[in-house]
């Protein structure tokens, strides 16, 4: 598995990304973290440099998130989540409270039951063979879309596979999650993108029933970390310092 160590010590933070991401698409947040602790991310299976293919069920994501804290020793670590990746840390919480002090899950609802790839299909059906990062900065308008792609002999291509993306995300729109919501019991801190265009109340919902955190930004999209950095800093900052017990 690919694991990026970006530095600091003490307690462990374990950084997962969104999908299609990857973990170095973390670096900057990294670099004011390192403060608080040992910073770690990953590529999750599917994505970046992880060789680990499928299966790509919740279930195996947040296995592989634990073994890493396990093995690096990070225990118990505050899980920090995009997306995707916030989807692993609540699940991650709920199953192994030993392993997580706290969660902080940014845009990102338990519960898309009825939605299908189906929806955005057409987005990545409609990419042009990519002939430079200046091409693929000019259509695919997504925060460190560079760190996402690779050049190849006939053009830059996302290193993570689309018919793997459609299969994790498949499961999504058959599964709802609040079970993993109501079994957490450590600190959360939730951070809804006013523009991410997910449904609307869950992620209030979600701090309510854990008795955490949440935060909704107007002006951001999906990615709040480098759509509203500052907001976004601030938040995580006052979260690990008042919600978070010292190791």
């Amino acid at each position: 598995m690919s694991v990026a160590e970006f530095g600091g010590s003490g307690r462990g933070l374990l950084l997962l990304h969104g999908l299609m991401s990857r973990a170095s698409t973390w670096w900057t947040v990294a670099q004011w973290l390192k403060p608080y602790g040992r910073v770690v991310a990953t590529d999750a299976r599917g994505h970046g440099r992880n060789p680990q293919k499928g299966p790509y069920r919740t279930e195996d994501f947040v296995a592989d998130a634990a073994e890493v804290i396990e093995r690096l020793d990070l225990a118990p670590a505050v899980v920090i989540g995009h997306s995707m990746g916030g989807l692993h840390a609540w699940a991650l919480a709920a199953t192994r409270p030993d392993l997580v002090a706290g969660v902080v899950a940014e845009d990102v609802v338990p519960d898309n039951t009825g939605r299908t790839v189906d929806e955005w299909r057409w987005y990545f059906d409609s990419w042009p063979v990519f002939q430079s990062l200046a091409h693929v900065k000019s259509v695919v308008r997504v925060p460190r879309v560079e760190e996402m792609f690779e050049e190849r002999a006939d053009g830059w291509h996302l290193i993570a596979d689309i018919d793997d993306l459609y299969e994790i995300a498949a499961e999504w729109g058959v599964r709802s999650y609040w079970d993993f919501v109501d079994a957490i019991r450590c600190p959360t801190l939730t951070i809804e993108a006013g523009r991410g265009g997910l449904r609307a109340g869950q992620m209030a919902e979600v701090a309510r029933r854990t008795g955490g955190h949440h935060l909704l930004v107007p002006e951001s999209g999906h990615v709040v970390h480098d759509e509203a950095p500052d907001v976004y800093r601030g938040a995580v900052e006052a979260f690990l310092s008042g919600s978070i017990s010292p190791v």
